[in-house]
């Protein structure tokens, strides 16, 4: 396979993404929840359409293999997050939702995502939660936040990296920040990792394996949220990093410039 290099400057900034979305407002008047009956048929049938799709796609493409999956199974009447690295611009989305089936699964977004002409509207029936462009729109993301944890029960999925980096095969260094949502809401965390395996008659071919590991859990014993939300952090990434090491496709070598 032809390796491609692609250099950075900034690890948890730069944006390797093809597609350029101008993002709609996300502010105090963004509506997060609907509860009308029309809004519920519309989340049905945007269930329904997106189902093959979600399925077929990662297996016809990547010849996808899922390993933990009985992991959450415990959970299942429960909220949870999901932490997962950030390599495709379509089947990220799809693969931790799969992975839990068939709990229903939301993702923290950015406003580009629920900016996609044609397919805005259906990208907010599956749950996406974008973040707000302002501080005022974060107590309405908030309280999305916590109703599709705490009386959806469903997970959320967050991805850390906040930016595509395509086919990366190393977990790349991200903040701590989104790891006050488990502390805050006092539920499980999982993280979801995939890798990029060789296979085929010749081995020239891409296959992803997707990871789900945990539970992991705040430790309480440290003095502060602030503590628990960095150690939270470090057994997430200490075991995406463990994860990643199994890839053994280079498709595209990120260099520091």
């Amino acid at each position: 396979m032809e390796k491609k290099v692609i250099y950075y400057k900034d690890e948890l900034n730069d944006e390797f993404s093809k597609a350029i979305i101008k993002p709609d407002i996300v502010d105090e008047n963004y509506k997060y929840i609907h509860k009308n009956l029309f809004w519920k048929i519309g989340e049905f049938f945007a269930y329904l359409i997106s189902l093959p799709i979600k399925s077929l796609y990662p297996k016809v493409k990547f010849h996808i293999k899922y390993i933990g999956k009985e992991k959450v199974k415990p959970y299942k009447n429960t909220g949870y997050f999901i932490y997962a690295n950030h390599t495709q611009e379509f089947c990220d989305t799809f693969i931790p939702t799969n992975m839990i089936f068939p709990k229903t699964n939301s993702l923290i977004v950015n406003p580009e995502n629920v900016s996609m002409k044609g397919l805005k509207l259906l990208v907010k029936m599956l749950h996406a939660i974008p973040i707000p462009n302002n501080i005022r729109g974060m107590k309405n993301f908030l309280d999305a936040v916590e109703y599709y944890i705490h009386k959806k029960h469903a997970s959320v999925t967050i991805y850390p990296e906040a930016h595509i980096w395509p086919y990366c095969n190393f977990i790349r260094n991200f903040k701590d920040v989104s790891f006050k949502y488990p502390i805050k809401y006092d539920v499980p965390t999982f993280c979801v990792t995939n890798v990029y395996k060789k296979y085929g008659k010749n081995n020239d071919k891409i296959q992803i394996i997707s990871y789900l590991d945990g539970p992991f859990f705040a430790d309480n014993s440290l003095k502060n949220a602030k503590e628990q939300q960095k150690n939270l952090r470090n057994q997430v990434y200490n075991k995406m990093c463990e994860r990643a090491k199994e890839s053994e496709i280079t498709l595209f070598e990120y260099v520091k410039s």
